[in-house]
């Protein structure tokens, strides 16, 4: 079995982890650790993980953030990661953990080195969503699989599981947000890496805001957007 780290970029996050914890200790029967990545020693989330019980097959970990934001929390979060697999999850996501062994045994199963979970394919949704980022999150996810070829319906999900090979051997030159992820995404394509998914929900947040910035990232996002379209039709070089 696949060893898998957990990386959740968290931001006062401490009224949505425990429903998390308490939803992997239950669904996940694949061992993993924890890594709580934070910005700063006061965030509310460190307390409510201080207190959590203990567990065999969940092993918390904090890990402070060695740059800025979410970006530099997840990239933390790498660094500092050991197993074969890494996944990353938002801390406000109580709902998907009954996917997260089915990710790791496709991953074996087809020696996949991205799987992606997926919330426009059969079996997946989004509910709650605000209608400017429902609305560019579903065309360019629908363009990148239809037009630029991308083997998965969901290109902009964050939500994802990588081999230790994506992580150590892609350069990330994203440095904002959730950006890196379709950057993984597409140069893991242009390599001809094997890249899978599974169903899985998406809902609004109920606890907490939002850290998610459509307009600000989206001159990034439309980079490796691009760069998708190039991999197909322009058969560019890795």
């Amino acid at each position: 079995m696949l060893q898998l780290d957990m990386v959740i970029p968290v931001y006062n996050e401490g009224e949505n982890i425990l429903a998390l914890l308490d939803s992997l200790r239950t669904h996940v029967k694949t061992p993993l650790r924890v890594l709580i990545c934070f910005d700063h020693d006061n965030d509310t989330t460190l307390p409510a993980v201080a207190g959590y019980p203990k567990s065999d097959r969940l092993e918390l970990m904090p890990v402070k953030n060695e740059g800025k934001g979410v970006h530099g929390a997840i990239m933390t979060g790498f660094a500092a990661s050991q197993s074969s697999a890494v996944l990353v999850m938002p801390a406000d996501d109580d709902y998907n953990a009954p996917i997260l062994d089915a990710m790791i045994a496709k991953m074996e199963a087809e020696q996949a080195d991205i799987v992606c979970a997926s919330r426009f394919m059969p079996g997946g949704c989004i509910t709650g969503c605000p209608l400017l980022k429902a609305g560019l999150v579903r065309v360019s996810s629908f363009t990148l699989y239809y037009c630029a070829r991308l083997p998965t319906h969901d290109a902009s999900n964050g939500f994802r599981l990588f081999s230790r090979r994506v992580i150590t051997e892609i350069p990330i030159e994203s440095q904002r947000g959730f950006a890196f992820s379709i950057e993984l995404l597409v140069k893991a394509h242009r390599r001809d890496w094997t890249i899978c998914e599974v169903p899985a929900q998406w809902h609004e947040r109920s606890e907490g805001s939002s850290r998610f910035h459509v307009l600000k990232w989206l001159p990034t996002y439309l980079r490796w957007y691009f760069y998708a379209f190039a991999t197909t039709w322009l058969s560019r070089p890795v």
